[in-house]
């Protein structure tokens, strides 16, 4: 089954996948780089301030040795003796060890940079089944690691026979020189073999990290169905959008619906268009569309606007041109301010003549409307 679904997922991770595994604290990690690093870092050290650490632990060692005679026959001043010495000793490496603290700190940053996962700090069973230690221990992964186990073992036994053979006289010199003497040519000594170790291992990390990444990301790989499913997922379900879309459309109607009592007049194609305009002198630089529609919206609209006794027009060409050329809430286009301007005349006129009489308004002739603005 493990191998029909390595052969599944062809398709390179998405962006989803590799922000979910990387919060989950799944990075390429090389631990030949830390170790590398780490080396180095030691080795560098030890090279720079060795001979400073070993002549203050020959201090330490010395002091130790010698045994003052109240010490030595009064035990309870053995015990803050020892823990003295042991505190000079730590003293003595501390500022290696807390250089190295802070490089194994950094080092794995170096392949993927800082992170920081909880999720990686809670336990997981799965860990603790056998048969899934057993799969890890002779799966292709474990032979891998095998393989670079072996490697190691050959490079750096290898170097530091090597070292110790081309340096056994030196090493043979140690015992007849004086304690200091012999202590400082130790340490470089130690200082060089680290150095050449770590040059060894350099051919080991520059085969290592190449391949954590492409294991990381083959080990992320998708099927085909898993990238259909992340796209259907951040598209959203298509029926629950739809009914999203519906819940929109149905607000947004109440809500035009609810303008058009407010309306100045209603222009209709007469049934299949119907479109309310709305001008305040004081407010609007020009007329504004407030709702607009075809068919039941726009049979909706006209009794709306006959329930609140708002005009209705019916004024073909120019119904057409606003619903296909003006959105709602919009002031309409400069080209239909002259027929706009026709309707909106008459209608004030119509206003006053039923508040105080006199000669009935008709409706200008001269509406037109740009050829290329009418969909007819």
């Amino acid at each position: 089954m493990a191998d029909d679904n390595d052969l599944e997922r062809t398709e390179p991770a998405s962006p989803r996948r590799l922000e979910k595994a990387r919060e989950e604290g799944q990075v390429a990690r090389s631990q030949e780089l830390t170790t590398f690093t780490l080396l180095i870092a030691a080795s560098s050290s030890l090279w720079v301030i060795g001979s400073i650490i070993i002549q203050k632990l020959s201090a330490v060692l010395e002091s130790g040795l010698r045994m003052e005679q109240e010490v030595a026959f009064n035990p309870a001043l053995l015990l803050p003796r020892l823990f003295q010495l042991a505190l000079d000793g730590l003293l003595a490496i501390a500022p290696l060890l807390g250089w190295l603290v802070i490089i194994a700190l950094v080092a794995p940053m170096l392949l993927s940079g800082w992170l920081f996962s909880s999720k990686a700090l809670f336990p997981d069973l799965k860990r603790l089944n056998p048969v899934n230690g057993l799969k890890r221990i002779f799966s292709s992964r474990g032979l891998i690691e095998l393989v670079k186990a072996i490697a190691k073992v050959m490079v750096i036994g290898g170097v530091a026979a090597g070292i110790i053979w081309s340096h056994k006289q030196d090493v043979l010199d140690l015992v007849g020189m004086p304690l200091d003497t012999s202590l400082i040519s130790m340490s470089r000594l130690i200082g060089l073999t680290f150095m050449l170790i770590v040059g060894a291992m350099l051919l080991i990390v520059v085969i290592d990290v190449p391949f954590q990444i492409w294991n990381h990301a083959r080990q992320l790989r998708m099927s085909r169905e898993d990238l259909r499913k992340e796209a259907k997922e951040d598209e959203g379900d298509p029926q629950v959008k739809g009914r999203i879309r519906n819940m929109q459309r149905q607000i947004a109607r109440r809500r035009m619906m609810a303008e058009v009592p407010k309306a100045d007049v209603v222009v209709t194609n007469p049934t299949h268009y119907a479109v309310a305009l709305k001008y305040q002198d004081r407010s609007m630089r020009a007329p504004k569309v407030v709702a607009k529609g075809t068919q039941l919206i726009a049979a909706r609209i006209r009794e709306l606007a006959d329930e609140h006794h708002i005009p209705v027009l019916e004024v073909p060409p120019l119904a057409r041109a606003l619903y296909h050329h003006v959105e709602l809430d919009t002031e309409i286009p400069e080209t239909l301010y002259t027929a706009v301007a026709h309707v909106l005349a008459y209608i004030f006129q119509l206003k006053r003549y039923q508040t105080t009489g006199g000669i009935a308004p008709q409706l200008s002739s001269e509406i037109a409307v740009p050829e290329e603005m009418d969909h007819a």
